[in-house]
């Protein structure tokens, strides 16, 4: 069922400043955006911009930018879907900006928790290759929420389809991270599912609920 094109001008702004934040990172980083558009098929994206990571790189905030607005355009689909019209469009704002804070202050706990258990050199790894994925989620949730917003009224199967394939990228990174540090997991696996547990996926069981439950 093809959806009725009323009343999407704040999506429309969203989707051009999506467009734009891309538009920029590529032009001002030509190359790095190339690499990074490679992501999932090699490693050299991060062989080679993990040693020049900073707590605020420009790229990064970027594409990040451009992950959030995504996710806000995302879940906003997700709950229109559920409750109909009862979702403003400004709500957009509030869920990027929830899930951006969110993601701020868990790295930053991840550093501190990392500099007391004196593992930093193998936590910004992992902390860099998970943004970057995360990142490249950004890239792929553009053209998704362009065909949900424009295109037809998206259903259950649709979003499970889409939020399955974005766990599986998470997945598929963080089984690269493993994979390349097997002699590090492989002394301490038992406190690496422990942290899995505590980091990874009890927080973002208590986001998905504060998001729901409004």
């Amino acid at each position: 069922m093809l959806r009725d094109l009323y009343n999407v001008d704040i999506l429309t702004l969203i989707i051009m400043g999506c467009l734009l934040l891309i538009a920029v990172s590529k032009t001002s980083f030509p190359k790095r955006f190339d690499q990074f558009t490679l992501l999932l098929f090699n490693s050299r994206y991060s062989n080679l911009y993990i040693k020049d990571q900073r707590f605020f790189d420009i790229f990064e905030g970027l594409l990040f930018f451009n992950l959030l607005l995504n996710i806000g355009l995302l879940v906003y689909s997700y709950l229109t879907f559920h409750y109909l019209d009862s979702i403003s469009q400004l709500d957009i704002f509030k869920y990027a900006i929830l899930i951006g804070l969110f993601i701020v202050l868990k790295v930053l706990f991840e550093r501190l928790l990392s500099s007391v258990l004196d593992i930093e050199a193998i936590i910004d790894k992992y902390l860099f290759q998970k943004i970057s994925f995360r990142n490249f989620i950004g890239l792929l949730l553009l053209p998704i929420n362009a065909v949900l917003i424009y295109t037809f009224k998206p259903d259950q199967t649709v979003f499970y389809i889409v939020f399955s394939v974005i766990l599986l990228i998470l997945f598929f990174g963080l089984f690269l991270f493993v994979k390349n540090n097997l002699n590090t997991f492989k002394k301490s696996l038992f406190y690496f599912i422990l942290y899995l547990c505590a980091l990874e996926i009890a927080p973002y069981v208590v986001l998905y609920k504060i998001i729901v439950t409004k």
